[in-house]
């Protein structure tokens, strides 16, 4: 059976008033996300602009002391995105391979590069189909990618100087 990319969610764009349906749910997800979760330290959203569909959650860890987790509405998506860690300096190419290996495993996520080179998890998800247990999994993901993955990436990328030696397992 052939794979339908349009099976996950609408590819239109949405309306505005659709739109503003799917961040209210965002909104009262986040809500409920700040006064529940001992893990969370801040979540707020981004009022510099009255159109501005942005928020962003930052986690406690234990590898990574501060995972910031970005959601973006967009016309189609929600995209997700936290920064994983600086450009590696050492060690590039098995830094890269760890990471490009390690996608093979995550759910919802993936390693890639960004801005600097820096190293990024990033997802998206269908805006109509965004609710609590898309945004769960979602940012829930990102955290738990990030305190698996984090201590094993900077022990290669910053072999040098990087205080922690690699996770077993």
């Amino acid at each position: 059976m052939p794979l339908n990319p349009q099976s996950a969610g609408s590819t239109e764009p949405l309306a505005r008033s659709d739109l503003d349906e799917v961040a209210d749910r965002i909104d009262g997800w986040a809500d409920a996300l700040a006064s529940g979760d001992a893990a969370v330290m801040g979540v707020d959203r981004d009022r510099s602009e009255p159109s501005a569909r942005r928020w962003f959650i930052r986690l406690r860890g234990e590898d990574k002391a501060v995972t910031t987790v970005w959601l973006t509405l967009r016309q189609r998506t929600l995209h997700v995105e936290t920064q994983f860690m600086p450009a590696p300096e050492e060690n590039v190419e098995a830094c890269f391979e760890y990471l490009l290996r390690s996608n093979a495993d995550l759910y919802g996520l993936a390693f890639c590069i960004g801005a600097e080179e820096a190293i990024y998890l990033v997802g998206r998800a269908p805006a109509d189909a965004v609710d609590a247990e898309t945004l769960d999994r979602l940012v829930g993901g990102a955290l738990a990618w990030t305190e698996e993955h984090f201590r094993n990436a900077m022990s290669i990328g910053y072999a040098s100087r990087y205080r922690h030696g690699p996770r077993a397992g």
